[in-house]
């Protein structure tokens, strides 16, 4: 079967496959969280996505066309929490401590102990529970999931919060959900902090906030991939930023090639080669 790839994720990880670069020809696409049609795959028998996020897989035109979606494991999709989870933290951490000191000058800056410091976890799935269960170690912690909490909750956890954590998966109801109003609600000095999808948080609404000193941002995951918009003229200790990193260990991606060779298995067995 002719795969049609549109992620770097397995590149080095796979064996020798049939790939094509028309979109016409292939029968298998191999995705990560690129926006795609399936008009332009005509001949598509299956799509494979390598990660958790599925806001760009059309279930029911695949359904409708007979095309078989697959996605990893149970096994893979536990690594990808865990290790999202832990990278999460680790954004948090080195946020809420960047700033503090300068090593040129050996200058101290008084900062406020982390224990008595307030981390809002927005989105109480498999990876936000994960960052509110480590993260209390450390520092106190809220929650706020739209579908178990009262709507009028969250303004008052948002502008109590001395760090926010997103961990919701991209839908109309998400994109810009902080936006110029939800980004204001943030303390000044807070730290927001985006593992999940960029469109979450307005480019240019988190570029005026970072721009005027106000608040500060991590962020793992941007609106286009590779990034190279207006925030990366940013100083880096106001606008901390990764490529999309925060899953990317070994145990993943050796278990979602493996997830990806069962998928093409299992097409082959149901609809013949």
């Amino acid at each position: 079967m002719l795969i049609y790839k549109a992620t770097k994720t397995l590149d080095g990880y796979l064996p020798s496959l049939q790939y094509t670069e028309d979109k016409a020809q292939a029968e298998v696409l191999l995705v990560g969280g690129m926006k795609f049609a399936m008009a332009d795959f005509p001949k598509l028998r299956g799509i494979f996505k390598t990660g958790v996020g599925t806001d760009n897989l059309p279930f029911e035109e695949a359904a409708d066309n007979g095309v078989d979606i697959g996605l990893p494991s149970e096994d893979t999709r536990t690594v990808i929490y865990e290790e999202t989870a832990a990278f999460a933290c680790h954004l948090i951490l080195n946020g809420l401590y960047c700033g503090y000191s300068s090593w040129e000058s050996w200058k101290k800056i008084d900062r406020p102990t982390l224990h008595k410091r307030q981390l809002l976890v927005v989105g109480n799935g498999h990876i936000g529970k994960r960052v509110a269960a480590k993260m209390s170690s450390f520092m106190k912690v809220e929650t706020f999931d739209s579908a178990q909490d009262p709507p009028e909750e969250f303004e008052p956890k948002v502008r109590e919060a001395d760090c926010v954590t997103l961990h919701i998966p991209l839908m109309p109801s998400t994109r810009d959900l902080f936006n110029v109003e939800r980004l204001a609600w943030l303390k000044n000095g807070a730290l927001l902090v985006n593992t999940s999808r960029g469109p979450i948080i307005h480019e240019d609404a988190l570029y005026n906030e970072l721009s005027s000193d106000r608040i500060r941002a991590a962020v793992d995951v941007f609106w286009e991939e590779p990034y190279r918009g207006k925030l990366t003229e940013l100083p880096a200790d106001r606008f901390i930023r990764t490529p999309h990193i925060a899953s990317t260990c070994k145990e993943f991606i050796h278990g979602t090639a493996s997830d990806f060779l069962q998928f093409m298995k299992s097409i082959l067995n149901h609809k013949g080669s």
